[in-house]
């Protein structure tokens, strides 16, 4: 299916590439200079936020004394012991841009519309903070919810995890890590994850120019996390890389057609389900890359958001 006319209108608006003289990608960038480009375009991409009764800023503690700025949402007020479901949220971003901020107006919809508490947390990007850190973060965030779970409300046998591009490989290198734990995620939910950093497919070598993100992108977001190039052969960068345990949380796993990460997404799925992991996919249409966060764009971003949040009503209800 060729790419969706309005995404492709929006690409055009914003100049996806050099030769449109308005934005250049973001390998040609400063980290910093590409973290602006970043937020400025999800202002033009997003449609505004659900207004909710908790959106409260926090600092949670890491192993090595850092504390990390994240943020809960809640339709609900949150009252100690009252059981809440809630879903542990990582951002895209290539491992050196995106924030609490680009992904607001997502996770906002998200708390909506599956009506549980979203914790949205802004580990360390790179150059600054490079492979395992951010890794190691998630982690540390997850350990830090279930203990805290009980004082806000939430109820810790009742917990998720998710993310978009690099946030999705963080979400499932967590569950990994998790196989076997005694407290398990009931799903995890991977958009359009990077599962596989150590080499090319074809839709990296289609989709990658004037698709929004770009092939070039990919090696400088890796360039910049990696400590040196066998970094991308370790399972925390490369989930495909992997050997599954079959007590994996189910999974739903997102993409989109016109993405450079579709092909390892396909993947990954059928990677985790030859080895008895519940996968559910789902591959959307004429879509590129980060499209769930172009509601002011697309439908199709509304009705991703909507399909994620029925399912995890469905897991959350199971006793």
């Amino acid at each position: 299916m060729p790419l969706n006319p309005d995404i492709a209108a929006f690409l055009q608006l914003v100049g996806n590439g050099r030769a449109s003289g308005k934005r250049v990608g973001m390998h040609e960038l400063s980290p910093a200079e590409a973290r602006e480009q970043f937020d400025q375009s999800s202002l033009l991409m997003d449609a505004g936020g659900e207004d909710l009764q908790v959106v409260d800023e926090l600092q949670l503690p890491v192993r090595d004394g850092t504390r990390l700025n994240a943020r809960i949402y809640s339709n609900q007020l949150l009252n100690a012991g009252a059981g809440r479901p809630a879903l542990l949220y990582f951002h895209g971003g290539g491992y050196v841009v995106g924030s609490l901020d680009s992904h607001d107006s997502l996770c906002r919809a998200l708390a909506s519309m599956a009506d549980c508490v979203v914790l949205s947390v802004a580990y360390r990007l790179a150059p600054e903070f490079r492979f395992p850190t951010a890794a190691d973060d998630a982690r540390d965030a997850w350990d830090w919810l279930v203990v805290s779970a009980e004082g806000m409300g939430i109820d810790a046998s009742r917990l998720a995890i998710a993310g978009d591009s690099v946030g999705g490989s963080l979400a499932t290198v967590l569950a990994a890590q998790l196989a076997g734990a005694a407290v398990q995620p009931r799903l995890q939910v991977l958009i359009y994850p990077v599962t596989d950093a150590s080499r090319s497919t074809p839709s990296i070598e289609r989709f990658g120019e004037g698709h929004l993100l770009e092939k070039d992108s990919l090696h400088w977001f890796y360039e910049h996390y990696q400590r040196d190039v066998s970094d991308r052969l370790d399972p925390r960068f490369s989930p495909l890389l992997a050997q599954v345990n079959a007590n994996l949380a189910p999974v739903l796993l997102v993409l989109a057609e016109c993405d450079p990460l579709h092909d390892e997404g396909v993947a990954y799925a059928r990677h985790l389900q030859a080895a008895g992991v519940e996968v559910q996919l789902k591959v959307y249409e004429g879509m590129t890359h980060d499209f769930l966060r172009m509601g002011a764009i697309i439908d199709e971003a509304e009705e991703a958001q909507q399909h994620i949040a029925e399912r995890l009503v469905e897991v959350f209800a199971v006793a």
